[in-house]
């Protein structure tokens, strides 16, 4: 669709014809050309004098051209433009990050995969986070892991193909073979502050824990870390991931996250195979479901270009046919 960014502009296209109405034609006194043998002259052309101005008349093809050349500059200042389809975008309704455990227990091979497997912890989080990753396409997603000492991996995104490529790349230990719990959701309290969500928007703030629970290595307890993100409406999911039978750094300290998830409002689970983890994914799907904000515009192209090159090409060919009329 054409439209005008300035169509107001256009009011100005009759204007050489208010001024040829009424604006009077422009005269210049002079006397004219006196010879002794006017009256024999007159008789040769069989012209007669008189007292009266001599207007010149522009002819018809150069008045058309300065007139076109006045179309074209009007319209290339009114700035035409092509309206394209509506494009819609859709606006993240929630802001969520994802806190997982690299610490040497998630090492531990407990965890049964959908073929009845055992395989290590982190492995089992891995593939079945990967789809949860896929579905949250109303979200920004960040990513923050976890050992000896908490590090951001991504911050808040929508490239959500980043996320899993990264996610694909994480082994255990590589954060140290502690667990900081508690300074991991320190740090998630700091990013979710840090976002540069709009205002406008008021994203919901979740933030998803994947331990075994049994910090090993924080400065702050995982519960004074939990009331800190409670008081920035921080609500925090916490799966232990793992066998439950487990001892020593391996041990799972369910009762943990079940307070952390607690006092933030959040559900918490325990989960030794990866149908346990898919549920509780898709229960988090279920409970924090909220209908997802969209924003249209339509993608707008100037063309101003087209009539003031066609004005400009005109007015070199006028002055050029003037240049033509000069010489003969």
């Amino acid at each position: 669709m054409l439209t005008f960014a300035f169509p107001w502009v256009l009011l100005l296209l009759p204007l050489p014809l208010a001024v040829w109405l009424l604006v009077p034609e422009y005269r210049d006194f002079r006397e004219a050309l006196r010879v002794p043998f006017l009256e024999k002259l007159s008789r040769m052309t069989g012209q007669t004098p008189a007292a009266r101005a001599v207007v010149r008349r522009r002819q018809g093809i150069r008045l058309g051209g300065l007139l076109s050349i006045w179309i074209c500059s009007v319209v290339a200042c009114a700035r035409p433009q092509r309206i394209e389809a509506p494009v819609t975008k859709v606006i993240p309704v929630r802001d969520l990050l994802l806190a997982v455990d690299l610490s040497g227990s998630m090492e531990t091979t407990d965890f049964t995969n959908r073929q009845g497997k055992k395989v290590d912890r982190l492995t089992a989080v891995k593939e079945v986070l990967n789809e949860f990753l896929s579905r949250q396409t109303d979200s920004r997603v960040g990513l923050i892991v976890f050992g000896t000492a908490p590090f951001v991996q991504i911050p808040f995104t929508q490239d959500l193909q980043v996320c899993q490529e990264l996610l694909a790349e994480m082994k255990p230990r590589m954060a140290g073979p502690k667990t900081a719990l508690g300074d991991a959701i320190g740090l998630a309290v700091t990013v979710f502050e840090r976002s540069d969500a709009p205002e406008k928007t008021l994203p919901e703030k979740t933030l998803i824990v994947l331990t075994d629970g049994n910090d090993t290595g924080s400065e702050v307890p995982p519960e004074k870390a939990a009331e800190v993100a409670r008081d920035h409406q921080i609500t925090i999911d916490a799966v232990a991931v793992g066998d439950p039978g487990a001892a020593g750094e391996a041990a799972i300290d369910e009762a943990a996250l079940k307070s952390i998830a607690a006092i933030t409002g959040g559900i918490s689970a325990h989960v030794n195979n990866q149908q346990e983890l898919a549920a509780f994914y898709q229960r988090i799907d279920d409970l924090k479901t909220r209908e997802a904000k969209t924003i249209t515009h339509r993608p707008r192209h100037d063309l101003f270009q087209w009539p003031l090159g066609a004005g400009l090409l005109l007015s070199m060919l006028a002055l050029c046919l003037d240049g033509g009329r000069g010489m003969e």
